[in-house]
This record gives C-alpha cells, structure tokens and sequence, in this order.
C-alpha cells in the first residue's frame, strides 16, 4: 500500500462518519475539541501496519520524570508502510477532510515530522500530563491539532496507556479515550489542551502513528508561545513541583534565546 491508496482509505471513512465527527469535535470545542473514529482502515491493513513496527532497539528510549517510551522519527530506517502510513495522513484530500470537520481553515501538515512519527509504549510505560510545544520546528507556525493512529490488536482497557485529555487541569477529571486497535483520535493544541498517557499494565506493544497540523494563526486568540510544560498528577506533587520548576527555566531560556541550547533531534533527519 502506498500513502495515496491509504489516504483514499482514511479519507473515505472520514466522509463517511462527517456528520458525527463534526458534532463530536463541536461538542468538545470550548474545552479540548477532539473525536475519535474506529475502524479507520480495513482491518488487513491495520494489522500490516502494526507488524511493521521495529524492535524497540531501533528506536530512541525516553525515559524521565515527564515521560517513558520509545519513539522514532527517522522513518528510512524502517519499514516503508510505516512512512506511507504517516504520509497517507498529509495528503491534501486528508487535511482538507479533517479541517472541514473541526471548522478550521489553512492547516499545514509537518513533513519533518517535528515530534511525530512512530511511538511503542511497553509495560509500566507512560507520558505524564503535558501541553505540546505551541510550535513547529523552526517556530513559524502553530501547532493546531494532534493526529494519532493506534494499531495494537486487542488493547482493551485493562492494558491501560489511554489517552487522556485534561479539560479542567489536573486538579480536575480526565476524559479517558481508550487506545483502540484501528483507532483515529484528533484533538485539539491550544494553551489549555493539557493531555497524557495513562501507565501500560501489559506485556504488549501500544503503537501509535503520530502526525501534528499547524496554521499560521494560533488555534484560540488567547494563545501564546510556550514550550512542551509537564505536570504530574495531583497525588506525585513533589514530581510535579519539580516539573512546574523545569517549565519555568526553559520557559525562560527560550524567552532569551529563541531556539534553545539544543535543536530538538525528533524530526525527520532526510538526506
């Protein structure tokens, strides 16, 4: 499958499903817009995808107080569906669907893929509650939505690492989408949009196929610069304490110096 008969695919169960996915990001718009669609490409094909995932030693392991697992940009180091698959979510005919369904004009996939690409989450693995970097790589644009493709067969509840999306803060309730096989989740990035991954009780691989969209305006007036800011949940308040401390000095760092110490290495290094 190459990445245009893939996004006829997705491209194809995305009109077919318009009409309750423009109602459910619309519901969800005035905190953390967001819809999930199911049964996003023949079920064959998911699991294609799925079986294409490297061994977690060809990719790159994060591992802090903010985060746990392995993730891989470099997409000419593995197998090629891999790099069609994400492709297939920049086609124009999938950007145009997805921004006729969120009611946004003049969004721009990321073919450097600053931060995208492929993530596996193994047992005890996890991604504490963050907003995402406002920007693209170069800081030119905003980051306007989150784009994520679970491949995992059977990940059920019990196997945790869900997504979870914080409307109210940590002090509050999170929204709970589960990882899916074969499921489709866009959300929104906005100054507000906090979201993390919930602890992975399995043994299992959950693979995750990663695409941002950025606009040259921001998602909300109100928005403005910020960096990746972790917190922790309310119940780790000294992790979350030191994270709040972390945020504060590359938050000023970044005020100083525009692009940092270091260029961050997640992106599509192409020769």
């Amino acid at each position: 499958m190459n990445r245009s008969e893939l996004a006829t695919y997705i491209l194809n169960s995305l009109e077919k499903n318009k009409d309750k996915l423009i109602s459910d990001f619309k519901e969800s718009k005035s905190k953390i817009g967001h819809f999930y669609l199911d049964n996003l490409l023949p079920e064959t094909i998911a699991l294609e995808i799925f079986k294409a995932f490297p061994e977690a030693e060809a990719m790159v392991l994060k591992r802090s107080l903010k985060e746990f697992k392995y993730v891989s940009a470099q997409m000419n180091k593995h197998n090629v569906i891999l790099e069609e698959c994400i492709y297939a979510f920049q086609d124009e005919r999938v950007v145009k669907a997805i921004s006729e369904i969120c009611s946004l004009k003049n969004l721009f996939p990321d073919d450097k893929l600053y931060a995208g690409g492929i993530s596996m989450m193994d047992k005890g693995h996890f991604l504490s509650p963050h907003l995402d970097n406002s920007h693209d790589k170069d800081r030119k644009r905003w980051r306007i939505l989150n784009v994520l493709y679970y491949v995992s067969p059977d990940w059920n509840f019990e196997n945790g690492g869900h997504l979870e999306l914080w409307p109210e803060g940590i002090n509050g309730l999170p929204v709970l989408i589960e990882s899916k096989f074969n499921r489709l989740v866009i959300m929104a990035t906005h100054n507000d949009s906090m979201h993390s991954v919930s602890k992975v009780n399995s043994d299992a691989m959950r693979c995750c196929v990663s695409n941002y969209y950025f606009s040259e305006n921001p998602l909300r007036e109100s928005d403005t610069y910020h960096v990746t800011t972790f917190r922790d949940r309310v119940e780790n308040s000294l992790v979350d304490n030191l994270l709040k401390l972390d945020n504060f000095l590359r938050s000023s760092y970044r005020k100083i110096f525009r692009k940092g110490p270091l260029e961050n290495p997640h992106f599509y290094k192409r020769k």
